[in-house]
């Protein structure tokens, strides 16, 4: 019962116009775990804002608002924090691993902290399933899997309330549609040809060459969604490529290059199984446009034969990879590919099982799933037996040739619905 009365006390107290108390709710928000609807300012008697509240087991309460002028707010709260009024912090969230915002939270109450959600990180709250939220020394993971219909709902209450008033509220999930940041406009915009006020979007993965004609293998969530997707070596002129085929079972899609485009060297993949406990060199273009403009090299070993639930497609490697490290080849010391790093999605997920963020926990798709995608796709690939063993920057070397930034042009429409 108490645990109830902190929950709408919470949903009270959340009003980014200022006000220092609300009277609601007035409709309903009921989604998964969140519950909530309209509120309006005690002083006034005017529409505030919509909110709902969702309690989680590590003993926090999560409020998620939009208010009356159109601004997002989330706010952690819970009865063991003792804020002071008007204290500031700085709390850093990650959205499956992969998104990272910084928000700025201010204590309206000593029980808990309100942020600025902007459009952009709304977009990716509502997409995510996992979030992992880090300020100062604590660590906290949320499940966001019904982040998509509340945040759909809430944008639904506003418009309706603010159209009709409070005292027509009703079930604001029926006839939700999806608020600004996040609406998919009805029908697909020609390829190449983003529909009218669509935002052009881009991406970055990485991609390697396995064939003298010029045939590309990367992951197919590089490529899923894009309008326009183009290639380069380091230091060489960009080509447009094209989607030959793409597996979405096992995240491989394969890309051919124009019959202009000459290649001298191509990956070789490795004929024999790699062992748990071999060293393996993860390379990519991870952060591109932030970081270097060069690809990375990064060294671990590997883990495990299997990935995620015993899943016997993929390995488990310690060498760190990061966003734009998808697509990526995965060599053996023999600068043999072993592997195509799909990224550690996944590994985040086990998370919010544990409790505890894993530490390199990264996986790669084998050889035999990428061979038999191959196959299927009649490319002409080579194999190679390990031989005598190369240096890292040896393997780099080698790799330069045939690793390629692969850039995807889309719109937000499209991003929306990966």
């Amino acid at each position: 019962m108490w645990l109830r009365s902190f929950v709408a006390a919470a949903l009270l107290q959340v009003c980014l116009a200022g006000s220092a108390h609300a009277k609601g709710p007035f409709g309903t928000v009921n989604v998964g775990g969140w519950t909530g609807g309209a509120f309006s300012n005690d002083e006034t008697g005017a529409f505030s804002h919509c909110a709902v509240t969702a309690p989680y087991a590590n003993g926090v309460i999560l409020v998620v608002s939009e208010n009356a002028a159109g601004i997002w707010s989330l706010a952690f709260a819970s009865p063991s924090y003792h804020f002071n009024k008007g204290e500031n912090a700085a709390i850093d969230v990650t959205f499956d691993g992969q998104e990272q915002a910084r928000l700025f939270a201010t204590a309206f109450r000593p029980d808990m902290l309100t942020a600025v959600m902007p459009l952009n990180v709304v977009r990716t709250f509502q997409k995510a399933s996992l979030m992992v939220a880090t300020a100062g020394h604590a660590v906290l993971n949320f499940d966001l899997r019904s982040t998509g219909p509340v945040i759909a709902a809430l944008a639904n209450c506003v418009t309706k309330v603010k159209a009709d008033g409070l005292d027509k509220a009703g079930d604001f999930t029926k006839g939700a549609a999806k608020p600004p940041a996040t609406a998919d406009k009805q029908g697909a915009p020609p390829a190449g040809k983003p529909g009218k006020g669509a935002k052009s979007v881009s991406g970055f993965g990485t991609g390697f060459v396995v064939s003298a004609s010029g045939h590309i293998v990367t992951n197919n969530h590089v490529i899923e969604g894009c309008s326009e997707l183009k290639g380069n070596l380091t230091g060489e002129a960009t080509m447009v490529l094209r989607v030959v085929s793409a597996d979405t079972n096992n995240d491989l899609a394969l890309l051919q290059a124009p019959s202009t485009a000459t290649f001298k060297e191509f990956a070789r993949i490795r004929d024999r199984p790699i062992r748990s406990g071999d060293s393996v060199v993860a390379i990519g273009f991870p952060f591109h446009g932030l970081l270097t403009s060069d690809f990375t090299v990064t060294t671990g070993i590997v883990s495990s034969l299997s990935g995620m639930r015993n899943d016997s497609r993929f390995l488990q490697i310690s060498a760190p990879v990061q966003p734009g490290n998808s697509g990526g080849p995965l060599f053996d010391t023999t600068g043999q590919v072993v592997g195509v790093v799909t990224g550690k999605l996944d590994g985040l997920r086990v998370a919010a099982a544990t409790g505890s963020i894993p530490e390199n926990i990264n996986f790669a798709i084998k050889t035999g799933a990428l061979r038999d995608f191959l196959d299927n796709s009649v490319v002409p690939y080579q194999t190679s037996e390990p031989k005598g063993e190369l240096k890292t920057p040896e393997i780099a070397g080698n790799a330069r040739a045939y690793t390629m930034l692969i850039s995807c042009k889309g719109t937000e429409e499209a991003d929306a619905k990966k």
